[in-house]
């Protein structure tokens, strides 16, 4: 350990008895000669290690005693915002139903970073952290349109959202179906924030939570089901990171918020649905209802001709079989995107992985009763066909489309298991080149 080695005597005597090496996850105090902590040191392992741990500093943090804590030293400055986001975010604790230990080791923010961009990073994540993890007793549509006018409020933004059978009246005939089997009636939120710059529209899959509909799902598929508004809750989360660093942006949030739901008026297989853009839909597994409320919002978003559409989504199972949990699947024709995310991904420890719009499988998701199945048979490409369905909704505007997971399956430094943000903070990091003119 280069760093241990310019310590004095007593330091150096010190860590080799407590056994420090430098490893992940290790925390040392070292104490004065008036047996005060005199200095804290963690381990940061090499680089290999650091290629499987994001956030090294947080694997540490929660194994030193309580105080405040500054990073003087020790890191190169493109990783000092990183692990500072990480630390925070290991401070995270879902505790709205119980009490939980907070962590001890507070951080001050050290020279020469971006206080103003953590914070919103690390509250945008927390969000979003938070409106996965409380369950559909708490979390349905109502519910996840006031958080959204909890954070309009919150920024100056301007909301509106449609509801229950004003839908059919205002031409959101999908979105109207999908919900309408729910005692909670569904709904459209429609954000808009900004005066200035390029337009953006994020559109967030708000299904709060999904039964299967008729085509039930096993008790074991349905267990993790109130994390189904995981896209709802991203796009929130960077709505708010965009919004409290005043991105020169005007930005426009469509959520479609319902709950797929089992009863006499659910909408049943081989019904055939017309959307908002005209298309017709044959449903061939009502479990694949996400992309018929999206497709409703994607056609609102694309009549306005934005540059750029986002759509964030707990869309499909094979995007988890394809790159499993941890990475975030976006799809993009656009270069200069691609280019722009993938950049600000290795720099915000926020890993993402290109899925191709594969037009060759269009004729998957024309099943020649309407214009689009939403659950091609054979189970090839699965989150690929959903891409496409996605896409034959947006004609006039870039798109880019995320198939995200929103949950952690195990702890791991900085992300607790349960509900978690994927691809927000790489696009953050990226808004202003993607949306570079």
């Amino acid at each position: 350990m280069d760093w241990l080695s310019g310590q004095s005597d007593t330091a150096q005597a010190w860590a080799n008895a407590q056994g420090f090496k430098g490893r992940i996850g290790q925390a040392l105090v070292i104490m004065g000669p008036d047996g005060l902590p005199m200095m804290a040191a963690l381990g940061y392992g090499n680089a290999k290690s650091r290629a499987r741990d994001r956030f090294a500093l947080a694997a540490g943090a929660a194994g030193l005693p309580k105080g405040s804590y500054e990073i003087v030293e020790g890191l190169d400055s493109e990783v000092l915002e990183v692990e500072c986001i990480g630390w925070l975010l290991s401070a995270y604790r879902f505790d709205r139903y119980r009490t939980q230990s907070p962590l001890l080791a507070e951080l001050v923010a050290p020279p020469d970073v971006n206080i103003a961009s953590i914070e919103a990073q690390v509250v945008g994540e927390c969000l979003t952290r938070d409106l996965i993890n409380t369950p559909a007793s708490d979390m349905g549509p109502p519910n996840l349109e006031d958080a959204a006018r909890k954070l309009a409020n919150e920024h100056g933004a301007q909301i509106d959202v449609t509801i229950g059978d004003t839908l059919l009246e205002q031409n959101f005939p999908m979105i109207h179906t999908v919900g309408r089997a729910a005692d909670r009636a569904p709904r459209l939120i429609d954000m808009r924030w900004g005066g200035t710059g390029p337009t953006l529209t994020l559109v967030g899959k708000g299904v709060c939570f999904d039964t299967g509909g008729l085509n039930l799902k096993p008790g074991a598929s349905m267990g993790l089901m109130k994390k189904d508004m995981g896209g709802a809750a991203a796009v929130l989360g960077l709505a708010h990171m965009i919004m409290a660093t005043g991105m020169q942006i005007k930005l426009r949030v469509l959520i479609p918020a319902v709950e797929n739901s089992v009863a006499g008026n659910a909408f049943r297989p081989s019904d055939i649905l017309t959307s908002r853009k005209g298309l017709t839909v044959e449903i061939n597994n009502t479990d694949a209802e996400g992309r018929l409320v999206l497709a409703d919002a994607l056609a609102l978003a694309d009549e306005e001709k934005p540059d750029q559409i986002i759509s964030m989504a707990t869309l499909t199972g094979a995007a988890r079989v394809a790159v499993g949990p941890d990475l975030a699947p976006y799809f993009s024709d656009a270069q200069q995107f691609v280019s722009a995310l993938e950049t600000a991904a290795l720099t915000t420890a926020d890993p993402v992985w290109r899925l191709p719009f594969h037009t060759p499988y269009e004729p998957m998701i024309e099943p020649g009763i309407a214009d689009l199945d939403n659950a091609p048979k054979g189970g090839f490409a699965g989150c690929i066909t959903a891409a496409l369905f996605l896409r034959r909704f947006v004609t006039d505007s870039p798109y880019a489309h995320f198939d995200i997971y929103g949950w952690q399956p195990a702890d791991a430094p900085a992300r607790p298991k349960g509900g978690v943000g994927q691809g927000t903070r790489a696009l953050f990091a990226a808004l202003e080149t993607i949306l570079a003119k």
